[in-house]
């Protein structure tokens, strides 16, 4: 058994005491000591490193060797591997060693004395991470906007961290594995992830999953946009969970004016002309009233770099606990890369720092990206590839999904289909790390910058996810 390092990551200021709890942990030894269950109830919660006291760091670590190699522990068996390892009279000798077991007449409320150590050990960490800024800031040798990045991100973990867990046994596992199989079971349409509301594309996804970074990509005016304005909304609306959007190309307003005239299926351009007829300001009134309350969160702001993307992320994951976000588009935002940068670096720096938001936030993130022009100087239908993604090929390698948006209209510049009210559109999944590839059908509404699921049988549209109370137009 190693001892672990005596470690002065505790800044006192002015002589003051950290924050620490010495008779609480006392009491947690002292009920692994007449509880043998005790012991697994704790290390979900706390580690070694929660003791402010190094001798009952040491006292805690022996108990895990003993528990480790399934040995009971009481007074004769702690006291015999403290011996072992030359740490008996380190702590204390025996004498400390019974004395445990008095401080608590039941192992009763170890879960709540296990929550108050690691409160303290919370605590010391952030007067660790102010003392960090204190003495970075006066350095001055870090670039001001690496520095708050690396602050928010610690102090972002220090909030998420609220229990340990480490090696566990299998037969747990196994049970809350079973119990998530059956929820999986449970949800309809095989959903286990951030529903898109399309139910073709959740069929192939099983939804957004937590964690991945999903890559949505096309040419110029092939509906990116209008495709994941049109998932936020059925996340928050339908679903009514909260959304994050970061627009790097078009203005909030711009934005909710055409998330309210797909809503409202009004035609857009008459609204930019002026030109709506009487009719339809009653549903753009009712549409308001439906989108007033949904939880999603708009950010335009222009040419934001990546340090302040995950900084404001991370903000609004705290304060509204978003369950997925949306970047538009990742090219528009700065890499903060170094002068010599080329534009392939700065790309991979963006999907390797989105993917790594994706993970730390436990939240799908949806980015779109633009395609390189090799697609329109392609042949034949023109579909996309992943060969086609634009700047860097470190996207396909950071994505868990890769889906191409495409409009074969766009090209068909003389076919009937576009002219057509509802034009067919392709989504692609080109690449799901743990789910299949193919296509997906769906259609679009040019006028109402709208997708919508059609019947594939008979080439119709059938009604879209959340207009079921609207009559079809």
């Amino acid at each position: 058994m190693s001892v672990p390092e005596e470690k002065s990551n505790i800044i006192e200021f002015s002589g003051r005491i950290p924050p620490q709890a010495l008779e609480v942990e006392e009491a947690i030894l002292g009920s692994m000591l007449i509880d043998d269950n005790a012991v697994g109830k704790v290390i979900e919660i706390i580690d070694e490193t929660c003791f402010y006291k190094e001798v009952h760091r040491i006292v805690f670590q022996a108990m895990l060797s003993l528990y480790g190699h399934s040995q009971p522990i009481d007074l004769i068996t702690l006291t015999e591997e403290l011996r072992k390892s030359n740490l008996l009279d380190r702590v204390g000798g025996s004498y400390f060693i019974s004395g445990l077991s008095q401080k608590v007449p039941s192992a009763s409320n170890i879960a709540h004395y296990a929550k108050i150590v690691l409160d303290k050990a919370r605590l010391r960490k952030l007067i660790h991470v102010g003392g960090q800024i204190v003495t970075q800031a006066f350095q001055e040798t870090e670039e001001v906007d690496n520095l708050i990045d690396s602050v928010e991100q610690q102090i972002f973990k220090i909030a998420e961290d609220k229990s340990r867990q480490g090696f566990i046994a299998l037969n747990p596992v196994l049970h809350k594995a079973f119990e998530q199989i059956e929820h999986f079971h449970h949800q309809p349409g095989g959903v286990t992830g951030v529903t898109s509301g399309y139910k073709p594309l959740d069929q192939m996804t099983s939804g957004f999953q937590n964690s991945d970074l999903i890559i949505v990509a096309g040419r110029p005016s092939m509906g990116k946009t209008a495709l994941v304005l049109s998932i936020a909304r059925n996340v928050a609306v339908d679903a009514n969970k909260p959304v994050g959007f970061f627009s790097l190309e078009m203005s909030s307003l711009q934005l909710v004016m055409r998330l309210l005239c797909a809503e409202a299926q009004v035609d857009a351009h008459k609204v930019r002309t002026g030109m709506l007829p009487s009719n339809d300001w009653s549903k753009l009134s009712t549409s308001v009233g439906r989108l007033s309350k949904a939880p999603i969160y708009l950010d335009d702001t222009p040419s934001l770099n990546i340090l302040e993307l995950r900084a404001r992320a991370r903000r609004l994951k705290v304060e509204k606990q978003i369950e997925i976000l949306i970047v538009d588009y990742m090219q528009l935002v700065n890499a903060n890369a170094k002068s010599n940068a080329n534009r392939q670096e700065e790309v991979a720096i963006i999907s390797r720092s989105l993917k790594a938001l994706a993970k730390e936030l436990d939240i799908p993130v949806l980015a779109l990206s633009q395609l390189s022009r090799a697609v329109e100087q392609r042949g034949g239908d023109k579909k996309p590839m992943l060969s086609d993604l634009r700047d860097s090929g470190s996207i396909e390698q950071d994505a868990d999904v890769v889906m191409f948006v495409h409009r074969q209209d766009y090209y068909d510049q003389d076919d009937f289909n576009r002219q057509a009210d509802v034009v067919p559109a392709d989504i692609i999944i080109g690449k799901q790390r743990n789910g299949p590839v193919g296509d997906v059908k769906l259609g679009f509404i040019k006028k109402f910058a709208r997708f919508v699921e059609i019947d594939t049988t008979r080439s119709q549209e059938v009604p879209p996810p959340y207009s079921r109370d609207e009559q079809p137009f």
